[in-house]
Protein backbone atom coordinates (compact mmCIF):
# COMPACT_ATOMS: atom_id res chain seq x y z
CA UNK A 1 0.00 0.00 0.00
CA UNK A 2 1.30 3.45 -0.90
CA UNK A 3 2.48 5.31 2.21
CA UNK A 4 0.52 8.37 1.06
CA UNK A 5 -2.68 6.32 0.71
CA UNK A 6 -4.27 5.41 4.07
CA UNK A 7 -6.49 2.66 2.65
CA UNK A 8 -5.90 -0.10 0.08
CA UNK A 9 -7.04 0.99 -3.38
CA UNK A 10 -8.93 -2.27 -3.92
CA UNK A 11 -11.54 -1.39 -1.28
CA UNK A 12 -12.91 1.45 -3.40
CA UNK A 13 -15.56 -0.71 -5.05
CA UNK A 14 -16.83 -2.20 -1.76
CA UNK A 15 -16.94 1.26 -0.17
CA UNK A 16 -19.03 2.70 -2.99
CA UNK A 17 -21.30 -0.34 -3.14
CA UNK A 18 -22.00 -0.25 0.60
CA UNK A 19 -22.84 3.45 0.46
CA UNK A 20 -25.41 2.63 -2.24
CA UNK A 21 -27.10 -0.20 -0.33
CA UNK A 22 -26.78 -3.84 0.65
CA UNK A 23 -24.08 -5.93 -1.01
CA UNK A 24 -25.06 -9.52 -1.86
CA UNK A 25 -22.46 -12.18 -2.52
CA UNK A 26 -24.59 -13.92 -5.15
CA UNK A 27 -24.97 -10.75 -7.18
CA UNK A 28 -21.26 -9.96 -7.52
CA UNK A 29 -18.85 -12.63 -6.21
CA UNK A 30 -15.80 -10.57 -7.22
CA UNK A 31 -17.03 -7.55 -5.26
CA UNK A 32 -17.81 -9.79 -2.28
CA UNK A 33 -14.27 -11.19 -2.37
CA UNK A 34 -12.81 -7.67 -2.27
CA UNK A 35 -15.07 -6.84 0.67
CA UNK A 36 -14.08 -9.93 2.64
CA UNK A 37 -10.37 -9.42 1.95
CA UNK A 38 -10.46 -5.73 2.87
CA UNK A 39 -13.09 -5.78 5.60
CA UNK A 40 -10.79 -4.43 8.33
CA UNK A 41 -9.94 -1.37 6.23
CA UNK A 42 -13.62 -0.99 5.30
CA UNK A 43 -14.60 -1.08 8.97
CA UNK A 44 -11.99 1.54 9.86
CA UNK A 45 -13.11 3.80 7.01
CA UNK A 46 -16.77 3.81 8.00
CA UNK A 47 -16.11 3.92 11.73
CA UNK A 48 -15.04 7.59 11.58
CA UNK A 49 -18.38 8.32 9.88
CA UNK A 50 -20.34 6.77 12.74
CA UNK A 51 -21.17 3.67 10.71
CA UNK A 52 -20.52 -0.02 11.31
CA UNK A 53 -20.04 -2.73 8.72
CA UNK A 54 -22.48 -5.60 9.25
CA UNK A 55 -21.11 -8.63 7.40
CA UNK A 56 -22.90 -11.98 7.38
CA UNK A 57 -20.57 -14.43 5.65
CA UNK A 58 -22.92 -17.39 6.20
CA UNK A 59 -25.89 -15.76 4.43
CA UNK A 60 -23.79 -13.69 2.03
CA UNK A 61 -24.84 -10.10 2.56
CA UNK A 62 -23.39 -6.94 4.06
CA UNK A 63 -24.71 -3.48 4.89
CA UNK A 64 -23.96 -0.39 6.95
CA UNK A 65 -25.52 0.25 10.34
CA UNK A 66 -25.39 3.33 12.53
CA UNK A 67 -22.67 2.73 15.10
CA UNK A 68 -23.63 3.15 18.73
CA UNK A 69 -21.33 5.69 20.46
CA UNK A 70 -18.85 4.28 22.96
CA UNK A 71 -18.84 5.40 26.58
CA UNK A 72 -17.82 9.04 26.80
CA UNK A 73 -18.11 9.51 23.04
CA UNK A 74 -20.45 12.16 21.66
CA UNK A 75 -22.93 10.64 19.18
CA UNK A 76 -22.49 11.69 15.57
CA UNK A 77 -25.44 12.95 13.50
CA UNK A 78 -27.29 10.08 11.87
CA UNK A 79 -26.57 9.74 8.17
CA UNK A 80 -29.82 7.83 7.64
CA UNK A 81 -33.08 8.65 9.42
CA UNK A 82 -35.08 5.93 11.12
CA UNK A 83 -38.43 4.90 9.71
CA UNK A 84 -41.25 2.91 11.24
CA UNK A 85 -43.38 0.74 9.01
CA UNK A 86 -47.15 0.81 8.80
CA UNK A 87 -49.17 -1.88 10.56
CA UNK A 88 -49.97 -3.97 7.43
CA UNK A 89 -46.39 -3.78 6.12
CA UNK A 90 -44.97 -4.61 9.56
CA UNK A 91 -47.43 -7.49 9.89
CA UNK A 92 -46.57 -9.02 6.51
CA UNK A 93 -42.84 -8.75 7.20
CA UNK A 94 -43.30 -10.46 10.58
CA UNK A 95 -45.32 -13.30 9.06
CA UNK A 96 -42.80 -13.78 6.25
CA UNK A 97 -39.99 -13.91 8.81
CA UNK A 98 -41.91 -16.52 10.81
CA UNK A 99 -42.47 -18.57 7.65
CA UNK A 100 -38.75 -18.38 6.85
CA UNK A 101 -37.86 -19.61 10.35
CA UNK A 102 -40.29 -22.53 10.01
CA UNK A 103 -38.83 -23.50 6.64
CA UNK A 104 -35.26 -23.29 7.99
CA UNK A 105 -36.19 -25.42 11.00
CA UNK A 106 -37.64 -28.08 8.69
CA UNK A 107 -34.40 -28.16 6.69
CA UNK A 108 -36.20 -27.27 3.48
CA UNK A 109 -35.02 -25.22 0.50
CA UNK A 110 -33.41 -22.00 1.83
CA UNK A 111 -35.25 -20.05 -0.89
CA UNK A 112 -38.68 -19.07 0.39
CA UNK A 113 -41.08 -18.55 -2.52
CA UNK A 114 -44.76 -17.84 -1.94
CA UNK A 115 -47.66 -16.81 -4.12
CA UNK A 116 -49.51 -13.56 -3.47
CA UNK A 117 -52.58 -15.70 -2.70
CA UNK A 118 -50.66 -17.64 -0.04
CA UNK A 119 -49.47 -14.42 1.56
CA UNK A 120 -53.00 -13.02 1.49
CA UNK A 121 -54.27 -16.13 3.29
CA UNK A 122 -51.55 -15.68 5.94
CA UNK A 123 -52.46 -12.05 6.51
CA UNK A 124 -56.25 -11.97 6.24
CA UNK A 125 -56.87 -13.28 9.76
CA UNK A 126 -55.09 -10.23 11.16
CA UNK A 127 -56.87 -7.67 8.96
CA UNK A 128 -60.41 -6.30 9.19
CA UNK A 129 -62.94 -8.52 7.40
CA UNK A 130 -63.61 -7.47 3.84
CA UNK A 131 -66.34 -8.64 1.50
CA UNK A 132 -64.35 -7.40 -1.49
CA UNK A 133 -61.69 -10.00 -2.28
CA UNK A 134 -60.32 -8.08 -5.28
CA UNK A 135 -59.85 -4.95 -3.18
CA UNK A 136 -58.03 -6.93 -0.49
CA UNK A 137 -55.70 -8.47 -3.07
CA UNK A 138 -54.96 -5.00 -4.45
CA UNK A 139 -54.14 -3.75 -0.95
CA UNK A 140 -51.88 -6.74 -0.26
CA UNK A 141 -50.07 -6.13 -3.54
CA UNK A 142 -49.58 -2.48 -2.59
CA UNK A 143 -48.04 -3.52 0.73
CA UNK A 144 -45.87 -6.11 -1.03
CA UNK A 145 -44.62 -3.44 -3.43
CA UNK A 146 -43.57 -1.38 -0.42
CA UNK A 147 -41.72 -4.37 1.04
CA UNK A 148 -40.08 -4.99 -2.34
CA UNK A 149 -38.96 -1.33 -2.41
CA UNK A 150 -37.35 -1.92 0.98
CA UNK A 151 -35.46 -4.87 -0.49
CA UNK A 152 -36.95 -7.67 1.62
CA UNK A 153 -38.74 -9.46 -1.23
CA UNK A 154 -38.69 -9.59 -5.00
CA UNK A 155 -41.18 -10.69 -7.60
CA UNK A 156 -40.00 -13.51 -9.82
CA UNK A 157 -39.46 -12.71 -13.47
CA UNK A 158 -42.26 -14.10 -15.59
CA UNK A 159 -44.27 -15.00 -12.47
CA UNK A 160 -45.38 -11.70 -10.99
CA UNK A 161 -47.77 -13.48 -8.63
CA UNK A 162 -44.80 -15.29 -7.02
CA UNK A 163 -42.70 -13.64 -4.30
CA UNK A 164 -39.22 -14.64 -3.14
CA UNK A 165 -38.35 -13.57 0.40
CA UNK A 166 -34.78 -12.25 0.55
CA UNK A 167 -32.81 -13.79 3.40
CA UNK A 168 -31.51 -10.44 4.64
CA UNK A 169 -34.91 -10.22 6.33
CA UNK A 170 -33.30 -12.33 9.08
CA UNK A 171 -31.06 -9.38 9.97
CA UNK A 172 -33.98 -7.00 10.37
CA UNK A 173 -36.31 -9.23 12.36
CA UNK A 174 -33.98 -10.81 14.90
CA UNK A 175 -34.38 -14.03 16.87
CA UNK A 176 -35.46 -12.29 20.08
CA UNK A 177 -38.20 -10.35 18.31
CA UNK A 178 -39.26 -13.50 16.50
CA UNK A 179 -39.52 -15.43 19.79
CA UNK A 180 -42.07 -12.86 20.96
CA UNK A 181 -43.99 -12.95 17.68
CA UNK A 182 -46.96 -14.96 18.96
CA UNK A 183 -47.61 -12.28 21.59
CA UNK A 184 -47.24 -9.60 18.95
CA UNK A 185 -49.66 -11.38 16.63
CA UNK A 186 -52.17 -11.51 19.45
CA UNK A 187 -51.72 -7.73 19.75
CA UNK A 188 -52.40 -7.47 16.02
CA UNK A 189 -55.60 -9.50 16.36
CA UNK A 190 -56.72 -7.42 19.35
CA UNK A 191 -56.00 -4.35 17.25
CA UNK A 192 -58.66 -5.36 14.73
CA UNK A 193 -61.28 -3.82 16.99
CA UNK A 194 -59.57 -0.46 16.52
CA UNK A 195 -60.38 -0.22 12.83
CA UNK A 196 -57.13 1.58 11.92
CA UNK A 197 -54.24 0.76 9.58
CA UNK A 198 -51.69 1.67 12.25
CA UNK A 199 -49.96 -0.94 14.37
CA UNK A 200 -50.48 -1.85 18.00
CA UNK A 201 -48.31 1.04 19.12
CA UNK A 202 -49.77 3.46 16.57
CA UNK A 203 -46.81 3.41 14.22
CA UNK A 204 -47.16 4.96 10.78
CA UNK A 205 -45.98 4.19 7.41
CA UNK A 206 -35.68 -0.98 8.54
CA UNK A 207 -32.44 -2.91 11.02
CA UNK A 208 -33.42 -3.63 14.37
CA UNK A 209 -36.89 -3.91 15.73
CA UNK A 210 -38.17 -2.26 18.87
CA UNK A 211 -41.00 -3.18 21.19
CA UNK A 212 -43.65 -1.40 19.14
CA UNK A 213 -43.02 -2.68 15.64
CA UNK A 214 -40.47 -3.09 12.88
CA UNK A 215 -38.13 -0.16 12.40
CA UNK A 216 -35.08 0.45 10.22
CA UNK A 217 -32.43 3.11 9.81
CA UNK A 218 -31.04 1.95 6.48
CA UNK A 219 -32.05 1.20 2.96
CA UNK A 220 -31.77 -2.56 2.41
CA UNK A 221 -32.10 -2.36 -1.38
CA UNK A 222 -29.19 -4.14 -3.08
CA UNK A 223 -26.25 -2.16 -4.40
CA UNK A 224 -26.23 -4.51 -7.42
CA UNK A 225 -29.62 -5.65 -8.67
CA UNK A 226 -30.32 -9.36 -8.52
CA UNK A 227 -31.83 -11.16 -11.44
CA UNK A 228 -34.61 -13.16 -9.77
CA UNK A 229 -35.86 -16.16 -11.76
Amino acid sequence: MDATQPYPSDISRPLVALMKGVVFRENDPALWHLLEEGQMAVRDYFRVMGLELMLDTAEGYAWLATREPEEGEDPLPRLVGRRQLSYPVSLIIALLRKKMAEQDAAGEDPRLILSVEEITDMVRVFLPASGNEAKMMDQINTHLNKIADLGFIRRLKGEKDKIEVIRILKAFVDAQWLSELDDRLKEYQDHLTGGSDKGPAGQSDTHPVDDSGIETDMDPKPAVDGGGD
